[in-house]
């Protein structure tokens, strides 16, 4: 079964506060978005398997530890994820990048899949996938199935802010994905944004409207 971890890290929760000031930037939201991912991953990361090795060091041979040869990736969801790519790569720099691009029908209301391009081992991967936002949960969850339709067994998601309405979504669909959060909020409004959130993460990181 998946996990719910919201994280309270002190850093972590200045940096969503900035995020939070409608007086923040485009150039100081990218960032923080970068340095909250980056943050993130270090968390969503804490379970990678580890192999002995032996080190020279300037003194003496040592005994050490070393990530065990584990294949990550990272699949943002087109466009706000984006923003969140390139705080996991400072950490993971191995790491393959895919992207998953949806849209709403505006009939059915459906989250449509219009770009999905995975590493071509993807199923041999642990896949991250990123988006800022988890509101509805409704194009998570698509995004999730997306990915594993292409054969992908293990994936953790990850986002900034969540609303409980999303976290319910997504784990009713997804039993088996981690959920990272970097924080929790009150409810959607009618209009399905955020409250209190942080307003549109994709117009806030790309300046537009």
């Amino acid at each position: 079964m998946g996990q719910v971890y919201v994280m309270d890290h002190p850093l972590l929760q200045h940096k969503i506060a900035m995020l939070r000031d409608r007086d923040t930037g485009s150039k100081e939201f990218r960032e923080l978005v970068a340095e909250i991912a980056m943050l993130m991953c270090y968390e969503a990361t804490r379970d990678l398997p580890l192999q002995d090795v032996e080190v020279q060091t300037p003194v003496a041979k040592a005994n050490a530890k070393m990530i065990a040869g584990k294949k990550l990736g990272i699949v943002p969801i087109l466009r706000a994820g984006l923003g969140m790519v390139d705080g996991m790569l400072n950490l993971v720099p191995a790491a393959k990048v895919g992207h998953v691009g949806l849209y709403r029908d505006p009939d059915t209301l459906e989250p449509v899949e219009y770009y999905c391009k995975l590493p071509t081992d993807a199923s041999e991967r642990e896949i991250f996938v990123l988006d800022p936002m988890l509101a509805t949960g409704g194009s998570a969850a698509a995004a999730i199935q997306f990915i594993k339709e292409k054969g992908v067994q293990k994936i953790k998601f990850l986002c900034l802010i969540a609303a409980p309405e999303g976290i319910k979504r997504l784990t009713a669909a997804h039993p088996d994905v981690d959920i990272y959060v970097a924080a929790l909020d009150e409810k959607l409004n009618e209009h399905g944004y955020i409250i209190p959130g942080l307003g549109d993460a994709g117009d806030r990181l790309f300046g537009t409207k």
